[in-house]
């Protein structure tokens, strides 16, 4: 087991640095510290053989090019997802928001923490690879109150787990709602997510308008219907951008691609899962990406899960992603 730091480059004259979390046992994760990004996860196939299951860009310079970011690997906040008319109220004062989608904010903002380096640590603790990236948010960043300390914790260890945590603590009330944007492909190859399958654990969907704001209402139930994903489904030629409410915090989902004989099962603490499948990706259907974290456009619906963040308060958030193939064999985790 072994972490390595190499240089990537400059970025707003700050520099970019990837650490490499290596088990020794074919199974690796590298992050970059700009956006906190997970740029490459190694995982063996049945064979033996060595792929990279996220999705990755080329260079620096295609991550941190703003004029169409695609989020790809990036830590995404302080509020993932939409914020509709880039507004909300706390406490009966209301907050204007950078407004980069229309007339709504999205994905934290026009420069939101994927667009920023992020400060960074590792270390080996017992049998787990940590790497720790904290960001400092001040107040008014974005529109948002308080001043905002964000952590970004990668933990690897040899049994086939990568656990993402996020954390922050606020100087003022604030709404929080951090996420990963990996986009997954468990071929280890080029070739499109069509030959996966994908099981969800949720019944129920929220509902979006055309600019994927939700509609008034609770959310949806699914049975019988194409978005049902309670047994394994094949994704070929499925076009998903939706959010789907998890029904208990054991399981999230379950991604196998029968060709590699790779599975990665993903938990979390976290109420709903937004699931995309990159048809409007530079490279269509590239990777799926399986965002864990708070609803849409939450800090407009008191109907649904609170993400205010007060003083004295930490948002958690933990999700985790298991590789059986990467430790020898393939229990079942739900």
């Amino acid at each position: 087991m072994r972490i390595v730091r190499t240089p990537v480059g400059r970025t707003n004259g700050a520099d970019v640095h990837a650490y490499t979390l290596d088990a020794g046992n074919g199974f690796a994760a590298t992050v970059w510290t700009y956006g906190a990004t997970l740029v490459e996860v190694l995982v063996p196939d049945r064979a033996g053989r060595v792929g990279n299951v996220v999705v990755r860009l080329p260079d620096l310079g295609s991550y941190t090019d703003r004029r169409r970011p695609a989020y790809v690997g990036a830590t995404v906040g302080r509020y993932c997802r939409c914020v509709s008319g880039g507004r909300f109220t706390l406490d009966g004062v209301e907050h204007e928001l950078d407004r980069n989608e229309g007339g709504h904010h999205f994905h934290g903002g026009t420069l939101g923490f994927d667009g920023h380096v992020w400060e960074a640590d590792a270390e080996t603790r017992g049998d787990r690879l940590v790497l720790r990236l904290t960001l400092e948010s001040p107040d008014g960043d974005q529109g948002y109150p308080g001043d905002l300390t964000a952590e970004a914790r990668y933990e690897l260890s040899p049994d086939g787990r990568l656990a993402l945590t996020f954390g922050a603590v606020t100087t003022a009330p604030t709404i929080v709602g951090l996420t990963n944007h990996a986009f997954w492909n468990l071929s280890g190859g080029s070739e499109p997510i069509d030959g996966h399958r994908l099981a969800l654990n949720s019944r129920r969907t929220v509902a979006f308008d055309d600019d994927l704001v939700p509609l008034p209402g609770p959310p949806r139930d699914l049975t019988g219907t194409a978005l049902d994903h309670t047994e394994p489904r094949s994704l070929a030629g499925a076009r998903l951008d939706n959010f789907f409410v998890l029904d208990d915090p054991a399981w999230a989902a379950e991604l196998s691609h029968e060709a590699s004989g790779r599975t990665m099962w993903v938990t979390t603490d976290q109420p709903g899962l937004g699931v995309y499948s990159a048809d409007h990706f530079h490279r269509p259907r590239a990777g799926l990406c399986l965002e864990a974290g708070a609803w849409p456009d939450a800090p407009n619906r008191p109907d649904f899960p609170s993400v205010r963040l007060d003083p004295g308060q930490r948002y958690v958030h933990r999700t985790v992603h298991e590789f059986p193939i990467a430790r020898g064999h393939s229990d079942r985790a739900r």
